[in-house]
This record gives structure tokens, C-alpha cells and sequence, in this order.
């Protein structure tokens, strides 16, 4: 199938939502990461999310310029054309962006789809994260309802994170203490400046003890359980019966997470959950494996010649994509997605 359009992504965040389950949103920065991912989710039968981050963005730019927007719309455009071969939807992503960043990526990138529905097409992306959480939440929610504005109008998702993500995720850092955890006040002021969807949809970045990046268990103090009062709170305040979800959450920062908490979080109200270290990993480790396997065929060493099917990228770029696919399809499995493709 071709990219989600707007009104195959809504069904997909509705049937994760109703089913208990979330889709892996995964971080890409080349085309052969991208094939990984879709590799991955059709694998695993389930729709997806493909996301690119400013870091990313800037890297798929190309380093002679490393303009962010270039490489974004560059990228999408290749996914629209390659996505169609594989049997599942997927949805296309940007990944945190801060305010200094916003003229530079976001805003350019909802006025490319907002032309782009002016003639009738589809969006180029489906979703755009604004990441405000460096900043008052008064100024946070005041820029999030510019551009819940902007992307409604274009047919697109805003993401929003309203309270810091501890750890760094390109160059956005926060430290890992106890301001790491939403309240409901947080969630009330964010509904009351964002709506609950009659302004537009949006996907809500909570924390719940999150940290971005690599870190080992114990070092980090998950509390998803938090999720719940966050719904609670929102619908006793907006008459909602009891037991609704009216946010959709995102779960960042969840490398490492265990089981339960994962699955606690989806009983929740998550149905996105951000995958960037472990899938970094996942196609690094291959070829690491692969260059000190045939150090002397990679390297022309003590003047020979090298052998050109060791050296060549296709070769340790298929292993690379394999070991990231099945860390894809893990993930599926993990966050309950596999087997629940769109028909």
C-alpha cells in the first residue's frame, strides 16, 4: 500500500487505541534505514511509523549544506514511491523539534503539504512533532496552538511533548530528577488550550520518567501507571464517562523499558512508541560483525588488493537492514502491533 493517507492514519491511531496497542515509530536517516523499517513492519504484518528527527533531517540534507528540510521532503518523496511495495501502511513522521528549529523544519514542512492539499493531493507527512518542553508551558501550549492550527488545515497530526524527556535527543537535553513526571494540572492546561480534537488532532507526549538514550535498568524510574490519572483527570473535568481515554499518548524515551511497564502504558492510552537507540543498534551491530570478520578483505592491507565483495556497501548494507528489520519486528511484537495491518 501507498503512505497513510490522513483518513487511513486516524483509523489506525482509533484501532490501536480500541485494540490496546501502539505502532513502533522508527527513526530513519538514509533510504536503506527506511527499507529496514518497512522491511520490518511487513515482516510483522503491522502497520507503522517512519520518523525523521532535525538530526536526521540534516544528515539525509547531505553534509555539504545539511539543509534539514531538503532531506526530509527528499526522503518522504522516496518513501511514497517505495512504500507501495511493501503490504502494510505507514505513516510518515518528523521527530522532535525545538523552537529554534521550527523555521528551519517544521514550519516549511507544513507550508510543502499545506500546497500540496490546496491541489488536491495528500500531505506529505502525516504527523509533525513541536517539542516545547524546553520552554514555560504557557509558551508551549501558545506555539502548539499555531501549529494545531496550521497542521488541521494541511490534513495533519501535530505531536506535542509538554513536560521534559530526560536524557538528550539531538541536542535537546534535560536532566533525569524528579521533574520527569507530568501532572494533571499539565494535562488540564493542555487540554484547555488544545481542545480534545475539535481543534484538531493532536498526539500528547507525557512523562512518565522517560530518558532518551542509552541506559541501564534501574537508572530510570518508569511510572505509566501516571498515564491514568492524566485521562482520569481530563475526563472528570470534561464530563467524559468514567474510564474514557481522551489523549493519545506517545511513549518517548523507552529504550530498555521492561515488559510491564510497556504494557501498562498501552492499557493507558498509548499508541505510539518512539524506537531510535536500539534500532541504531540493530543495523550497526551487523556491520561491526561484518568489518572485523573480513578485516583483510575491507582493508587493502600490507598493499594487496582487498577483496571487492567484502568492501562492497551492498554487501555489509544487506546485513545491515536484516539485523534492523528483525529489531523492527520485536518491537511490533513488544508494543502488541503484529498481525494487525490495515486490510
Amino acid at each position: 500500500m501507498p503512505i497513510a493517507t490522513p483518513e487511513a492514519y486516524a483509523e489506525m491511531l482509533d484501532r490501536a487505541k480500541a485494540g490496546k496497542f501502539a505502532y513502533p515509530a522508527i527513526n530513519v536517516t538514509s533510504t536503506q534505514t527506511l527499507h529496514a523499517a518497512l522491511r520490518g513492519f511487513a515482516e510483522a504484518e503491522s502497520d507503522g511509523i517512519v520518523q525523521i528527527s532535525t538530526g536526521g533531517a540534516e544528515f539525509l540534507g547531505g553534509q555539504y549544506n545539511k539543509d534539514m528540510v531538503t532531506g526530509a521532503v527528499a526522503l518522504a518523496e522516496f518513501a511514497h514511491i517505495v512504500a507501495a511495495k511493501y503490504d502494510v501502511t505507514v505513516a510518515l513522521h518528523t521527530d522532535h523539534c525545538p523552537k529554534d528549529k521550527l523555521d528551519g523544519y517544521v514550519r516549511p514542512l507544513l507550508a510543502v503539504s499545506a500546497e500540496r492539499v490546496a491541489k488536491g493531493l495528500n500531505p506529505l507527512f502525516q504527523s509533525h512533532m513541536w517539542d516545547g518542553s524546553a520552554e514555560t508551558l504557557a509558551d508551549n501550549l501558545a506555539i502548539g496552538q499555531e501549529l494545531l492550527a496550521q497542521a488541521a488545515a494541511a490534513k495533519i497530526i501535530l505531536e506535542v511533548e509538554i513536560t521534559p524527556t530526560g536524557g538528550e535527543e539531538d541536542g535537546v537535553t534535560h536532566e533525569i530528577n524528579d521533574e520527569l513526571y507530568t501532572t494533571v494540572d499539565d494535562a488540564l492546561r493542555t487540554a484547555e488550550a488544545l481542545g480534545l480534537g475539535e481543534k484538531g488532532r493532536y498526539l500528547l507526549a507525557a512523562s512518565f520518567g522517560n530518558v532518551h538514550g542509552v541506559y541501564k535498568p534501574g537508572n530510570v524510574v518508569l511510572r505509566p501507571e501516571l498515564l491514568k490519572d492524566l485521562q482520569s483527570g481530563v475526563s472528570e473535568k470534561y464530563g467524559k464517562p468514567a474510564g474514557s481515554q481522551p489523549f493519545d499518548f506517545v511513549f518517548h524515551g523507552g529504550s530498555g523499558s521492561t515488559a510491564e511497564e510497556i504494557a501498562t502504558a498501552l492499557e493507558n492510552g498509548v499508541v505510539k512508541m518512539n524506537l531510535d537507540t536500539d534500532t541504531q543498534y540493530a543495523f550497526t551491530r551487523p556491520v561491526a560483525d561484518h568489518m572485523f570478520r573480513n578485516y583483510d578483505g575491507v582493508l587493502k592491507v600490507d598493499g594487496e588488493v582487498g577483496n571487492k565483495k567484502t568492501y562492497d556497501p551492498r554487501t555489509w548494507g544487506k546485513a545491515a537492514e536484516a539485523g534492523m528489520a528483525v529489531r523492527v519486528t520485536e518491537a511490533c511484537a513488544n508494543l502488541r502491533s503484529t498481525g494487525t495491518k490495515l486490510k
